[in-house]
């Protein structure tokens, strides 16, 4: 009896799927008068969401790459402030474009946290609002140095303008710097002008008061971070 022999098709390799892209990071950036307490808001929140298993990258302007590190001095020293505060403004954008493209951007891409003591707003404020720079320049410098590179999250520590002077000043180790060194009234239009940025973005900027004590404050930034991010990023496997 003959045996029909079918010939069978090689079973085509199986395909690799390729690998879920990272989910994109979250990016929070504090902003607010001199001495309100960023610096220690970033840190404090930096290590609580590190003690959860996220990836975290603090990092502060000006500064926060080598580019951007190498324009805060002449910021900061007041070199840049006889060329007048749109000279200024250009050398933010600068330092800025450097600090995203070196820094923040990589981390956001690989799923990180970023967290930024100031950023644009910082800019809109102390240039636009207090230097009158025209409100189209800053809009276009923020397009070229940051594109759409904005933050998730932008928490502004309010507090009085005396409070903060005298906080910043109290400071073990440091002088005054370009900005603090200027007078009381700057500084109360400087708290204005960020409560009315607050106001004017309430999807993306949120008011905490920062007079309460450093414990205090960091609960209330908690609670913001958790409510508006973690609950997605948990939702999307964000941690460990």
């Amino acid at each position: 009896m003959a045996l029909t022999l079918r010939s069978r098709k090689p079973r085509a390799a199986a395909v690799p799927k390729p690998a879920a892209p990272a989910a994109r990071g979250r990016f929070i950036s504090f902003e607010g008068g001199e001495g309100a307490g960023k610096s220690t808001q970033v840190r404090r929140l930096g290590e609580k969401l590190r003690s959860l298993g996220f990836d975290v990258v603090m990092t502060r302007e000006p500064g926060g790459s080598p580019g951007a590190e190498a324009v805060r001095h002449v910021l900061l020293s007041g070199a840049a402030k006889p060329l007048g505060p749109v000279t200024e403004a250009m050398l933010f954008a600068a330092a800025r474009a450097d600090h995203v493209g070196a820094t923040i951007r990589p981390a956001l891409e690989r799923g990180a946290f970023v967290i930024c003591d100031r950023f644009v707003d910082s800019t809109r404020v102390y240039q636009g609002a207090l230097g009158n720079v025209d409100p189209r320049l800053i809009r276009a410098l923020e397009r070229v140095a940051v594109g759409p590179t904005m933050p998730d999250l932008t928490i502004v520590l309010d507090l009085p303008a005396e409070e903060g002077l005298r906080r910043a000043s109290a400071r073990s180790g440091a002088g005054a710097d370009r900005f603090e060194s200027e007078d009381v009234t700057f500084h109360r239009h400087l708290r204005d002008a960020f409560r009315e940025l607050a106001e004017r973005e309430p999807e993306r900027c949120v008011l905490v008061d920062a007079a309460a004590d450093a414990d205090g404050v960091a609960d209330t930034v908690w609670r913001l971070v958790e409510t508006r991010l973690l609950q997605e990023a948990a939702a999307r496997g964000g941690g460990g």
